[in-house]
């Protein structure tokens, strides 16, 4: 039922925050060696509370839309999943997209500066949501990143990605991410060419999670 799904997501989010809060501690901290091994035991007995009831590799979430590709454990954006910054994104069906962020210690790469995966990761989320929001689908097939400035930790970030050209199953798309507080520098731009899958095709992908997977093949 939608709402006992709703009530999962806001348990799910809830969890989400207090582990991001544990990872960011657990990254940052100092304390005494034998403080990290008593930390360390009662984080295992609590995975092992979680464990009482635990989905296979290839399982889909309940908190999960296969048919929209809503992910509650997106790396990217997933409310439930401790590595998300998260990024909180929106779409449109005109083929845009947009994500806001503000990356912390646990997506550092140099000193004090975001790594350039976790970069390149974001403007691959909003290049594929703006494809799919105007009912494209697709997989990445190629991902082109221009890193032009550093991007420091700490700092409001945006996203924004539009669709582009449309041959047959392939389609195109730009983003742009910069500074909340700067829209006018380009910290880092990225152009991704995505391709849907067919519907046959799609079934043999996703065919161990046992579901009817559409997120990623035309609509339109």
């Amino acid at each position: 039922m939608a709402e006992d799904r709703d009530l999962r997501r806001e348990a799910v989010a809830g969890l989400g925050d207090a582990l991001r809060v544990l990872v960011d501690s657990a990254i940052r901290t100092e304390v005494p060696i034998g403080e990290l091994d008593d930390v360390a035991a009662a984080v295992r007995a609590l995975a092992e509370r979680l464990d009482a009831d635990r989905r296979g590799l290839h399982d889909i979430a309940t908190v999960d839309d296969p048919a929209t590709g809503e992910r509650w454990y997106s790396p990217v954006y997933g409310p439930g999943n401790p590595v998300a910054p998260p990024v909180e994104a929106t779409d449109s069906p005109d083929g845009r997209a947009t994500g806001r962020a503000t990356f912390g210690k646990a997506h550092e790469g140099p000193p004090g500066l975001v790594h350039g995966g976790v970069v390149a990761t974001v403007l691959d989320h909003v290049l594929a949501r703006a494809v799919r929001a105007a009912g494209r689908g697709g997989l990445t097939a190629t991902l082109t990143v221009t890193y032009r400035r550093p991007v420091p930790l700490g700092v409001p970030v945006v996203a924004t990605a539009e669709m582009g050209e449309v041959d047959g199953r392939r389609t195109t798309a730009t983003a742009r991410l910069v500074a909340e507080d700067d829209p006018g520098t380009t910290l880092a731009e990225a152009e991704g060419l995505f391709v849907a899958l067919r519907p046959e095709r799609a079934a043999d992908v996703f065919a161990s999670t046992g579901r009817d997977v559409a997120a990623w093949t035309t609509r339109t």
